[in-house]
């Protein structure tokens, strides 16, 4: 998604920008609705990822400690940093910087 933004940029002149949040662990998914169906998903790995999206910075990637050791043999990740998460309390968070 950041390589897509930023070739989306360079054809259009634009300079927008994304954060992202991934955060690995059980949800509950499912289809809403009874006249207008809507397919959505809960529970608190949603909630964490949003929260780390929102407190990330514009063009980084931040992931939960289970995404960071999934993902730790094939992608390169700053410090560990613990973030105060409103509703979730301390949750250790890493910026994911590049795959290999």
């Amino acid at each position: 998604m950041l390589r897509d933004i930023g070739r989306f940029n360079l054809e259009y002149g634009t300079s927008l920008n994304i954060r992202i949040g991934i955060s690995t662990g059980p949800l509950v998914a499912g289809v809403i609705g009874r006249k207008k169906f809507a397919y959505d998903i809960w529970g608190d790995t949603v909630n964490i990822a949003c929260r780390l999206e929102s407190m990330g910075q514009a063009g980084t990637i931040q992931v939960n400690e289970r995404a960071y050791e999934r993902l730790k043999d094939k992608c390169r990740f700053g410090p560990r940093t613990l973030l105060d998460l409103k509703g979730c309390g301390q949750v250790a968070a890493y910026q994911l910087h590049q795959q290999f």
